[in-house]
């Protein structure tokens, strides 16, 4: 089991850049699956970046190019480094780690401003 927490949210202007974190409860070294997803207002969740094994990485089209997902073992955190930021990136972010089990963090807000 694994509990996890989200910072690093809050109102950025458009073109502006955000960090966010997520710190797990324990070590996240042999986590296969760790993933940001985000849900905007009136809007299903929708997957954002996922890292897998530690080096293999996906995004969402509409994130590719401007976001990076990272992590570091030793602070047991995953990372979303966001640039170019739209008002159209506004959400809550929810970072989720998949091993033997399903387990999502409670969301940090992230509001872009044009």
């Amino acid at each position: 089991q694994v509990h996890l927490v989200e910072s690093g949210g809050g109102l950025v202007q458009a073109g502006g850049s955000l960090r966010l974190s997520c710190t797990a409860s324990r070590s996240i070294y042999d986590i296969g699956v760790m993933s940001w997803y985000r849900q905007a207002p009136g809007k299903q969740r929708e997957f954002v970046a996922t890292l897998v094994n530690g080096r293999m990485t996906n995004y969402a089209d509409s994130v590719a190019g401007r976001f990076t997902i990272s992590r570091d073992t030793v602070k047991k955190m995953l990372y979303l480094q966001m640039n170019n930021l739209t008002p159209e990136d506004t959400a809550v972010y929810y970072c989720r780690a998949i091993d033997r089990g399903d387990y999502w963090g409670q969301g940090t807000q992230v509001t872009v401003s044009s």
